[in-house]
């Protein structure tokens, strides 16, 4: 009987009907022509592009000058020493701008006249520093603090790194003053109504939500920072930048520079990439049902 009714349960299964899987097999030859087309047109454009550079008369003094492999093998370790440097700013900044620009964004969020003084002052502060170049705030620092002699000998990646953070630390807050403003009120009033103080309804209920809406954003002005972090060469860090110099200056070659370049790429690929998944799985989630 057992037997039966199974035979009679597999028999009556659902099955795509002739129509859906001619819908498949239609959707599957699309997807080969479209990989095919967009794989030939891709080697097409490759080729043009090889063909007019190669194919310019200074072609090969371009070569000789930026692309020498002897010089760029000579001259990678330096520029790898430098680059961990660089590494080491770029994180130490990263950890200062977040925390900074999070106080920032919650000083311009505060309500009431009492805090007018101190919104007053984020908003002049983020004004002031949006608008000022990073290498001159990196010359002002670098230079003019030491000067002052209010604090002993430090290291020139240390003032590097110091301006970076007052420089990105100004965007990064506007940018977590947006996501907690995109909150909606209602959850600051539920939250307020269950008896959670002004404090714990930003720390458990509005900045957690806060985060998801800006990581995309977040995660943009990271990668902008990871090139800007090669700008400390201008005070004198021997970073990839500085190291890529006085390898130029040695070889009389600018190969140096495109090593640097493409170290650059390599460090800040990963987070690009992620960067796009993140933003792709956000709007996903967020349009889930709406595209037609």
């Amino acid at each position: 009987m057992t037997e039966t009714t199974d035979a009679r349960d597999s028999a009556t299964a659902w099955r795509p009907s002739a129509i859906e899987l001619e819908r498949r097999a239609f959707r599957k030859r699309q997807t080969g022509r479209s990989v095919l087309v967009s794989a030939l047109s891709t080697i097409v454009l490759a080729g043009l592009l090889a063909w007019a550079l190669i194919g310019s008369p200074g072609w090969a003094q371009v070569q000789q000058t930026f692309f020498d492999p002897t010089v760029a093998l000579a001259s990678l370790p330096r520029i790898l020493e430098g680059l961990w440097l660089n590494i080491q700013v770029l994180v130490a900044a990263s950890i200062g701008v977040v925390v900074f620009a999070l106080v920032l964004a919650t000083l311009r969020t505060l309500r009431g006249p009492v805090f007018f003084p101190l919104r007053a002052l984020a908003a002049g502060y983020t004004d002031l520093f949006r608008g000022v170049p990073l290498i001159i705030v990196l010359y002002l620092i670098g230079y003019g603090v030491p000067g002052l002699d209010f604090f002993p000998r430090m290291p020139v990646a240390f003032w590097g790194t110091i301006a970076l953070i007052l420089t990105y630390s100004a965007y990064v807050s506007e940018v977590f003053r947006a996501g907690i403003e995109a909150v909606h009120p209602s959850q600051r009033l539920a939250a307020r109504s269950l008896g959670l103080s002004h404090g714990q309804t930003m720390r458990r209920i509005v900045l957690p939500q806060a985060f998801r809406k800006v990581t995309p954003a977040l995660m943009n002005d990271f990668v902008a920072m990871q090139k800007d972090v090669g700008l400390i060469s201008v005070l004198g860090a021997v970073d990839a930048v500085r190291a890529a110099q006085i390898e130029t200056a040695h070889y009389f070659n600018f190969t140096p520079y495109v090593v640097a370049g493409l170290l650059f790429v390599l460090l800040a690929w990963p987070m690009i990439r992620l960067t796009d998944w993140v933003s792709a799985r956000t709007r996903a989630r967020e349009q889930v049902g709406s595209i037609v």
